[in-house]
């Protein structure tokens, strides 16, 4: 079964990958390989592997006994566009998707020119969102990938944040997300980071949603931005109604 997700901006995860390998800065303290070594410990047998990518083909066709609608985060506990994922299973992960349009399905990758090599490969039905994490300035490249897939919605994961992103290219951006860090060794986030890119988004009319603080306390720092809290989702998906 899908589990319940306290991840703030949906409602379950689903978990076809799990495992994975650090990329880029904001892997460093990876909350999924911590918590992966903790299930792995404990013997939970998805994770005999430990963070290791490992396939799950008896969770692939999960989705398919859910009936009520939901929002989905799909590989939270992986990336789907990981090297070791065939693309033979991502088209499996994605033909389920296709099937199960009554859910929104969240797809999430740092890996976005292994997306942009093969999503023509795809079948991007309109409960497909996709979207990239652009932690930094440095990953800004990976806006201009995702622009080029065809998804009725796409997103960007501003984290962790880890640096000033105040200009980032929106063009063809249907939502964005900012987060800050959080864990035993999260890196601060500077505020004026944040109001940046929520003005920007204003400035733009993207759909803003400011996640949390981060922090070593996540709960206590909790995701109010100048005594508000924003919560925005994409208003150009009609089927689904958060």
């Amino acid at each position: 079964m899908s589990a319940k997700s306290t991840i703030e901006w949906t409602e379950s995860t689903w978990n076809p990958v799990t495992g994975c390998s650090k990329i880029s800065e904001g892997c460093r303290y990876c909350y999924a390989e911590r918590m992966a070594k903790r299930l792995h410990a404990m013997g939970n047998p998805k994770y005999c592997n430990g963070f290791k990518p490992t396939l799950h083909e008896s969770a692939i066709d999960e989705p398919l006994k859910w009936k009520r609608s939901r929002m989905v985060f799909v590989c939270s506990m992986s990336d789907l566009f990981h090297k070791e994922v065939p693309t033979e299973f991502i088209q499996k992960v994605f033909s389920i998707m296709n099937r199960c349009t009554h859910h929104v399905f969240q797809v999430l990758t740092k890996r976005s020119s292994r997306l942009l090599e093969i999503q023509n490969h795809l079948e991007w039905t309109p409960n497909i969102w996709v979207g990239v994490t652009v932690e930094s300035d440095q990953y800004t490249n990976r806006i201009k990938d995702l622009n080029a897939v065809d998804a009725q919605v796409r997103f960007l994961s501003m984290e962790p944040l880890l640096s000033d992103i105040s200009d980032p290219e929106l063009e063809g951006i249907d939502w964005v997300i900012v987060g800050g860090e959080s864990g035993p060794h999260s890196r601060p986030m500077r505020p004026e980071w944040v109001r940046g890119i929520k003005d920007h988004c204003q400035r733009k009319d993207v759909p803003f949603f400011f996640k949390q603080w981060g922090g070593v306390n996540k709960k206590k720092s909790g995701r109010v931005l100048d005594g508000k809290v924003y919560s925005q989702y994409p208003v150009s998906y009609p089927l689904y109604c958060i």
